[in-house]
């Protein structure tokens, strides 16, 4: 389980393609600060399991379905990528309850940039609009961030200076892909009401 408050830009460092798998190495430094193997860290908004490690970088193994569902197969040597640590239970919850559970890609479509914030639309397909509301919690990249206005296609967010500064959403454009996940709470709340729903026939 992860906040959405990114710690650090790390660095791909290594892709190796396998057959049905990409094994990928990240340069970091905070985030292996307290890391041995076994341990999660979101790389993008995509929870990773540790499977080796050096003092400068730290490998995992990216599973097919993985590749399917976010866009971590896109990487490459060399780009910047958002990194959490799991939360502890002594942990501040700076963001909101996070999974590390990607359940779409969506695409930037256009950036309006302000005098002290930019206000960025996202595309997103059209099953996770329930899931979505005004001032409710999103998290695009890995990044827990408040919904400015919620879509039937697409939904937009408030980028304040931190943000721009710490993590990969300061340097994407139009056409960029995005991993997004959204509110787990939501998605308990409308399986019960299907489920509910269901009996009630």
């Amino acid at each position: 389980m992860f906040t959405g408050i990114v710690e650090e830009l790390g660095v791909v460092d290594a892709l190796e393609r396998q057959s049905d798998a990409v094994r990928l190495t990240v340069r970091a430094t905070t985030v292996l600060e307290d890391t041995g193997l076994g341990d999660s860290i979101s790389v993008n908004g995509c929870c990773l399991t540790v499977a080796e490690r050096t003092d400068a970088t730290w490998t995992a193994d990216v599973m097919a379905e993985t590749l399917a569902k976010t866009g971590l197969g896109s990487l490459t040597p060399g780009d910047r990528v958002n990194l959490e640590r799991a939360v502890t239970a002594g942990t501040r919850l700076g963001g909101h309850l996070v999974q590390g559970h990607v359940d779409a890609v969506g695409h930037v479509i256009r950036r309006e940039p302000g005098e002290h914030w930019d206000v960025v639309t996202i595309s997103m397909p059209r099953d996770l609009a329930p899931y979505l509301v005004d001032k409710g919690s999103v998290t695009v990249d890995g990044v827990s961030l408040t919904v400015v206005e919620a879509g039937d296609a697409e939904f937009t967010v408030s980028l304040i200076p931190e943000t721009l500064r710490r993590t990969t959403l300061g340097f994407r454009s139009p056409g960029d892909a995005v991993n997004l996940e959204v509110d787990v709470i939501g998605k308990y709340v409308a399986r019960q009401l299907e489920l509910r729903e269901a009996a009630a026939r």
